[in-house]
């Protein structure tokens, strides 16, 4: 691992942000990570800045889904689903352990839309795209077998498909884990506070000027070429300076999704479930993941500022349990059973359509005033986004010279093989495979007594906190439970019960002082009572 993450690694920033850079990458989500990767196993020297923590955006707050979009083949949307059938194929060969298979099961009821025929003609065609064939309706009687506790009022049956699943804000870090091993660098908590250009602007940019989040330093950075890959906050840096006044204008929509998360004892699923919303008929699920079960999504207008948190509004949290007491009226479903909720914003392009739903997930490229910017897309087609990037960007590095052929995104060498521990729980194994690749291993070695056992409520065992207090450039406490580990939307008030076994175990690795960690525990609790709880 860098040692640029490594606790106390930031004292050598300066020397390495006044390198020589081909590319910087402004952006810390999955797009940014990929193309941090694509453009550093390709000869490239790439930086990558993120303003606030890796995977901070939406990048840690979607849905969990790699999936290939099956409701964009209701709007015609042909080629955006075989792409993204294609790519959660290959993230399901390449991240095992960490990309992971999800079957789906949709009820047919009486009189509800869309009926058994288009459902199975848009399956039929989901098949052929990604080469498989699988019986996918089943009767009543069976149909509740698959999925007990779904409504039986009208139900007549049910189709079942598989997509896949993962850690979003994981598989953000074991990207840039990939990149850094091609020469990539990856920095977090460092904000862009203005874009350099040269010549008065007319040979376009040629850097940034930076400012460290944590102790205010100022850096010059400079490149040959910049792109944004901000999301949902590319509007901010390409109407920088004087944009305005040459006629740009916002091109994004900000929608927040957000999501509900319940213990899985008291949502007990065997597969994940897909229903209709009975008020607005938008598609909702809910699926078991990482120990707990997650109900989404919404899909509105975010109105907020972006610089601040998304949260879960009362009207969303209202029509999420609506959805749960139409599909699961026999457990009786309470706002008292739902342990957490997040909130995401997404980047989509604005096509001016009344409702939001209907708008395209398609990514969009636009170079502006020397500014390559990248937005839009979906967590499943990341590697696609990062190669189409990079093919724009050839244009303008004439000395730069590749196929851009897509390669395998964790490399075609060996996976090295972890020593048998009797410690460590079944499963695991593949699992820290997928997650920390060749440094799965150490994670293990890193571990002292009784930490390859799991946090009770999870699936994540006690090293892996210790691992990212260490190798994993935890910043804030936040950043730890909330992205490094998911424990602030798994366990109640944020894993406040255990949160002292957690500092006896991170803060020796931190090297925080009893007062920084205070500190650092009282902000980690506010932000979780004001944005992963419920509203009052």
């Amino acid at each position: 691992m860098t040692a640029l993450w490594r606790s106390g690694g930031r004292s050598g920033l300066t020397e390495v942000l006044g390198r020589e850079w081909d590319l910087i990458v402004i952006g810390g989500g999955i797009t940014g990570a990929g193309i941090l990767l694509e453009a550093s196993r390709r000869g490239l020297k790439a930086l990558l800045v993120e303003q606030r923590d890796f995977a901070w955006g939406t990048s840690s707050r979607s849905s969990k889904l790699v999936h290939g979009g099956l409701r964009y083949l209701k709007e015609g949307q042909f080629a955006l689903t075989r792409e993204s059938v294609h790519e959660r194929q290959h993230l399901l060969q390449q991240a095992a352990g960490l990309v992971e298979p999800q079957s789906f099961a949709f009820g047919e009821f009486e009189g509800r839309k869309p009926g058994k025929r288009m459902f199975l003609l848009g399956l039929a065609i989901y098949d052929r795209m990604a080469g498989q064939k699988a019986r996918h309706y089943f009767g009543r009687d069976e149909f509740e077998a698959l999925a007990p506790n779904v409504s039986t009022k009208g139900l007549k049956g049910g189709m079942v498909y598989t997509d896949a699943k993962t850690d979003d804000a994981r598989l953000v870090m074991r990207v840039l884990q990939e990149a850094q091993q091609h020469g990539g660098v990856a920095v977090n908590y460092m904000a862009v506070e203005s874009l350099l250009r040269a010549d008065g602007g007319v040979r376009g940019v040629c850097g940034t000027r930076l400012r460290d989040g944590l102790n205010g330093a100022q850096h010059e950075v400079r490149a040959r070429l910049v792109i944004s890959a901000t999301g949902a906050w590319a509007d901010g840096l390409r109407l920088q300076g004087d944009a305005a006044a040459r006629g740009a204008k916002p091109r994004l929509r900000p929608l927040r999704g957000s999501h509900l998360v319940l213990p899985a004892w008291r949502l007990p699923l065997a597969q994940a479930i897909s229903l209709m919303h009975p008020q607005d008929g938008r598609p909702v699920f809910a699926f078991p993941w990482e120990g707990v079960t997650l109900v989404g999504t919404t899909d509105v207008d975010h109105k907020g500022d972006l610089s601040h948190e998304a949260a879960i509004t009362r009207a969303e949290v209202d029509y999420l349990m609506a959805a749960l007491h139409d599909q699961f009226p026999q457990l009786d479903l309470q706002e008292r059973d739902v342990i957490a909720s997040y909130a995401g914003v997404r980047p989509v392009i604005d096509s001016g359509k009344a409702d939001p739903s209907k708008e395209g997930r398609d990514h969009a490229l636009w170079l502006e005033d020397g500014l390559l910017t990248v937005t839009g897309g979906k967590l499943t087609t990341f590697r696609v986004i990062a190669l189409d990037a990079l093919k724009l960007a050839a244009t303008l590095l004439p000395d730069w010279r590749d196929k851009l052929e897509p390669q395998p995104v964790f490399g075609n060498g060996p996976k090295p093989r972890l020593v048998y521990q009797r410690h460590l729980p079944a499963g695991q194994a593949l699992r820290l495979q997928g997650r920390y690749g060749a440094w799965a291993q150490h994670v293990i070695e890193a571990a002292q007594p009784g930490e390859l056992s799991l946090i009770a409520g999870t699936e994540t065992i006690w090293a892996q906190l210790r691992w990212a207090a260490r190798c994993e450039s935890v910043q804030k406490l936040e950043d730890l439970l909330l992205r490094r580990s998911r424990i602030g939307i798994q366990l109640r008030g944020g894993g406040v019960e255990i949160l002292d076994r957690i500092r006896a175990i991170c803060q020796p690795e931190l090297g925080w002082s009893d007062q920084r960690w205070n500190v650092e525990q009282a902000a980690y609790l506010a932000l979780w009572n004001t944005h992963y709880s419920l509203p009052a």
